[in-house]
């Protein structure tokens, strides 16, 4: 009965949303990736919201129930068993009475396995798409035959482009570099890399008496560029959300200083990438919101170039990676063992993390191994020590903010 209400459910929100895409003609884009896609959408709400009526998903608004349920309102969060028979009831009005209607949609596109792009897609079709980063291993492999097969599956967003659209391409990932040739609309790149149209340089992290503050670097654009400082954003993942919705920002006539001034009120997502004080004159990376192979690794990155006494990481399992999860976390300890002073692992994927960090040198009185999150944060605050930094990663299920409420000052 459940599954039939649920099935139900999702036609009618998803017909609803039809029709009011129908009815209002706003603008799309759209947004997919393994990683970056929350911080590259709220980049582009930043830029674009300073000049025009836009919508964008306050939360994890991005499989077949949230999609639609960001083009009928601007909802922030599923509250109350009347919710759903009042979004319905809310979109059914605004399909009879035409109301204010943002002029552009900011969507992500999130996908699980197989067909999904293609039922979000029959749902809305952006004019603009933008692959954020996808690499070698991506999210979700567990339910598709490869890697490969998710990158096609991502990729399905360009085949649905006009050809008057524009697809926004991270240059330096080689798997989305891949797809380039998917679509006929206007092509747009973004990256570090010298071929990069919306090219980032001079990236480099702030900090004030030793501690953190942000980041700052340089968006260049046809011979132009342009300074951007963010203050409480770290890791260059944040330069790539900037640097995409740069390049939204100048698909729509903006030019790179109006861009720039919009970024400065650009804020992480809570529980990515964002620096908070912990106990004992610590500051912790909290970084808990998820995890694939591409992100922890720009995770240790972030981690390597902030200042610190010493460093280290609480990592958690890596979920939906199915048969390269063994590879992926052995892989991840060998990196990490390169980064960390101490390391901790959660989790019994994590495991693996342990013993790759073990065979690369780190010492095993440096490393502990627990399997919930709830047993690492006191020995996690008996160890560390005034100057410490400490990063604390691992998918949402291994449930890591316990360890952050552990250790944070307030």
């Amino acid at each position: 009965m459940k599954q039939l209400l649920i099935a139900l459910l999702r036609w009618k929100l998803k017909k609803l949303a039809q029709l009011t895409i129908k009815r209002y003609r706003p603008g799309v884009i759209g947004i997919t990736g393994s990683v970056g896609k929350t911080s590259t959408k709220s980049a582009s709400a930043m830029v674009l919201g300073s000049e025009r009526h836009i919508r964008f998903s306050r939360a994890n608004f991005n499989n077949e129930l949230g999609l639609p349920l960001t083009i009928l309102g601007n909802w922030s969060e599923v509250r109350g068993i009347f919710f759903w028979p009042k979004v319905i009831l809310v979109g059914l009005y605004r399909l009879i009475i035409k109301a204010k209607y943002p002029e552009i949609l900011i969507l992500e596109y999130g996908i699980d396995r197989p067909g999904d792009m293609k039922y979000l897609l029959s749902i809305a079709r952006p004019n603009i798409a933008i692959i954020t980063a996808i690499g070698e291993i991506p999210a979700h492999v567990e339910f598709f035959n490869g890697p490969e097969e998710v990158a096609r599956e991502k990729g399905r967003i360009l085949d649905f482009l006009p050809t008057a659209g524009f697809a926004v391409l991270n240059r330096d990932d080689a798997t989305v570099n891949a797809l380039e040739n998917r679509t006929r609309a206007h092509v747009m790149t973004f990256g570090f890399s010298r071929n990069a149209e919306v090219r980032i340089t001079g990236y480099e992290v702030r900090t004030q008496n030793e501690r953190p503050v942000g980041i700052s670097f340089k968006l260049e654009y046809a011979g132009s560029f342009v300074p951007v400082r963010l203050d409480g954003v770290f890791g260059r993942a944040q330069a790539y959300a900037a640097a995409a919705s740069a390049a939204i920002g100048i698909i729509f006539g903006m030019n790179l200083v109006r861009i720039s001034e919009a970024l400065k009120k650009y804020e992480p997502a809570s529980g990515r990438a964002e620096i908070i004080p912990g106990v004992k004159s610590t500051y912790i990376l909290n970084d808990c919101y998820n995890a694939s192979p591409l992100s922890m690794h720009a995770a240790l990155d972030t981690l390597k170039d902030l200042p610190a006494k010493r460093r280290i990481a609480v990592l958690g399992d890596m979920l939906e990676i199915g048969e390269y999860a063994m590879e992926a976390h052995t892989y991840l300890g060998e990196v990490a063992a390169k980064v960390l002073d101490i390391l901790i692992t959660v989790g019994p994927r994590a495991k693996f993390i342990a013993e790759g960090a073990r065979a690369k040198g780190l010492s095993p009185k440096k490393i502990l191994v627990f399997e919930q999150a709830i047993e690492a944060g006191r020995p996690l605050q008996a160890l560390i020590k005034k100057g410490d930094l400490i990063l604390i990663k691992g998918s949402h299920a291994m449930r890591l903010e316990k360890v952050v409420n552990e250790i944070k000052a307030f």
